[in-house]
Formats: structure tokens, C-alpha cells, sequence
């Protein structure tokens, strides 16, 4: 395909010891044989991510946004980006401070662009951060995908940077299916048209 729309695959926890870098880098084995996308994994840990932000909205200032030279790499991986898969875990039922802020940090480089979550954690697979992320990411005009990957269990679960079901690459699939027509389709609208939001 040319021109493939570029995914971005973030890890949003920067937890030390954290389990989602091995998620990530999963994620990203099973983007090359589905065949559609170019893809990059963009971890937080390695960018400058204050919690403290400007007085001024990312959506009103645009382009002149003040925000840190350390973000720079990370504010253009975001603008290129097609669509996206965020990897979290949950932390108290939540997902972790360091992707909010990077969410907060930015407006136009989320908006009318799809995301997929690929979640980890305990007996709920980090499902209860999916939700709360569904909600913040549709106020910034981003499409979230209905269907996504949820590891319960994960110490357990995976061996040897892999899950041990069987079936998780054939659901993998799926979701970036669902992904693609997305990326595809919001991508030509953007183009065709100014996103009004």
C-alpha cells in the first residue's frame, strides 16, 4: 500500500519495572504481517512530561503552544500519526498520570484520528482504565474503537515477552482491522476537508 497511514503505539505507563514496554513491542510484532501499517512505539519514559501546564488551552493556541523543548519529539510523533494504540495498565482503577498529561498536552494531533487500547493489569486487564480513557480521548475529538485487547492477569499470563493464549494474535488482528479502516477513512476526510473541532 502506498502512503501507509502511520500508527503510534504509546506506553503509557512510566512505572519503574512497569510490564507495558514488553506489551508495546508485542503490539508492534503483530502490525508488520497485518500488512497495512508503518508503525512506531513511542514510550514515555523518554520525554520531559510536566504535570504543571500553561494558562492557555492547547485547542485556542495551536502551533504556538508553549510546551517543553524535551516534548518536541513527542508532540511531532503525535501530529503524524494516523491512529493510534495506547497501551496502559490501571493504577486504582484508573490509568497512569503520565498519559494524562501527555494527553493533555496536546489538542489537534489527537482530533479526528482513531484510537485503539491495548490494557494490562489484574483480574480486569486494566478495563476500568480503558473507560475512564474512552471518555477523555472522545473530549479531544479522537474516534475510539470499540474493540480492543485486555490482558487480565498479566504476570501470569504472558511468558517470554508473549501471551500464552493462543488466540491473542488472531485478536490482534481484529482490532487493527477496525483500526485501519479508521485511520483510512478519517485520514481522506482530513485531507478532503478541515477537521471543524
Amino acid at each position: 500500500m502506498e502512503n501507509r497511514p502511520q500508527l503510534v503505539i504509546i506506553v503509557g505507563s512510566v512505572r519503574e519495572g512497569r510490564f507495558g514496554a514488553a506489551v508495546a513491542s508485542w503490539v508492534a510484532e503483530q502490525v508488520g504481517p497485518h500488512g497495512v501499517f508503518d508503525a512506531e512505539v513511542v514510550d514515555l519514559a523518554e520525554f520531559d512530561v510536566p504535570l504543571a501546564l500553561p494558562a492557555v488551552s492547547p485547542k485556542l493556541a495551536g502551533d504556538d503552544y508553549p510546551r517543553p523543548a524535551g516534548m518536541a519529539a513527542l508532540t511531532s510523533a503525535l501530529a503524524r500519526a494516523d491512529a493510534f494504540v495506547v497501551v496502559t495498565p490501571e493504577y486504582n482503577h484508573s490509568y497512569p498520570a503520565s498519559l494524562k498529561a501527555a494527553i493533555d498536552w496536546h489538542f489537534t494531533q489527537w482530533a479526528a484520528k482513531p484510537v485503539a487500547f491495548v490494557s494490562y493489569g489484574g483480574a480486569a486487564g486494566g478495563r476500568h482504565a480503558v473507560l475512564h480513557l474512552e471518555n477523555v480521548l472522545t473530549e479531544l475529538h479522537a474516534v475510539t474503537i470499540r474493540d480492543g485487547l485486555a490482558f487480565p492477569n498479566c504476570f501470569t499470563a504472558w511468558q517470554d515477552g508473549r501471551p500464552l493464549d493462543p488466540q491473542s494474535p488472531v485478536y490482534a488482528r481484529t482490532v487493527l482491522d477496525l483500526l485501519a479502516w479508521w485511520a483510512v477513512t478519517l485520514r481522506s476526510a482530513r485531507e478532503a476537508v478541515p477537521y471543524p473541532g
